[in-house]
């Protein structure tokens, strides 16, 4: 059950091949990244609506207990044998529901948990709502915000496998293909990929986390503020450490 070999296959690895891990790689990153961004610009603008305004919030609280419990495979199976189709509409249907929950009860959460003070003097400074929503709330909560997202992508990553089960590509035909022909080899391998492809989008967006997100809001750059301060209010700079040779008495 060792999927080395699979893995360190040449063959495997040839773009002529059409069933190639690169090309079902690249055909799973496409379910992955529709079915994320259909689900955030669904869960999204709805988290911040009942985030901004505090109403709904049982919408947010009962969506996000619905998709920890909602399994993909039984939903999709139901989903096939209702719209008599085994194509990709199915499958994004399914997944979509599995990113919703995670991004629209993080957006609601990220806005609720925003300082009142920050957002009472935005007011007081003449901001209208929608100022201190996008200007205020948002980059407070992007954080939170954030790790919604990778949430969602880590789970659809690991779900959008399920697209072989209707006759689709993506690695989870590593994973039904090898099952069906009993070489174990290859579900190891699909496995290995799959969570190696989880792992550097996680990388990546935590990369654009830090990038994105202000330094004020996480803290970075606050210790070297912090540093260059002290030493500016001391005057005094540190010695640079003297350096001796051996033969030097």
């Amino acid at each position: 059950m060792d999927g080395t070999p699979y893995l360190l296959d040449g063959a495997n690895w040839a773009w002529s091949s059409s069933g190639s891990i690169p090309h079902l790689l690249l055909a799973h990153l496409g379910y992955t990244g529709l079915s994320v961004l259909v689900g955030f610009l669904i869960a999204f603008p709805v988290g911040l609506l009942i985030g901004h305004t505090g109403k709904g919030s049982f919408i947010a609280i009962n969506a996000g207990n619905a998709g920890r419990s909602l399994p993909t495979l039984g939903l999709l199976s139901l989903l096939v044998v209702y719209m008599s189709s085994q194509g990709f509409l199915p499958v994004l249907i399914a997944l979509v529901v599995l990113v919703i929950p995670p991004i629209l009860t993080s957006t609601y959460a990220g806005l609720r948990t925003v300082d009142p003070n920050a957002v009472d003097a935005a007011r007081g400074m003449g901001m209208s709502s929608t100022q201190v929503l996008f200007r205020v709330e948002l980059p407070m909560a992007l954080p939170v915000v954030f790790g919604g997202v990778r949430a969602a992508v880590l789970q659809v990553v690991a779900t959008a496998t399920v697209a072989a089960y209707v006759g689709l590509s993506g690695l989870g035909r590593l994973l039904v293909d090898g099952l069906a022909l009993n070489d174990y080899g290859r579900m190891v391998a699909g496995a290995v990929v799959v969570a190696a492809l989880a792992v550097v989008l996680d990388l990546l967006l935590g990369l654009v986390q830090r990038y994105v997100v202000s330094p004020g809001i996480t803290g970075r750059g606050l210790s070297r503020a912090r540093g260059t301060r002290s030493v500016a209010e001391s005057g005094t700079v540190p010695e640079p450490e003297l350096v001796t040779s051996k033969g030097s008495s």
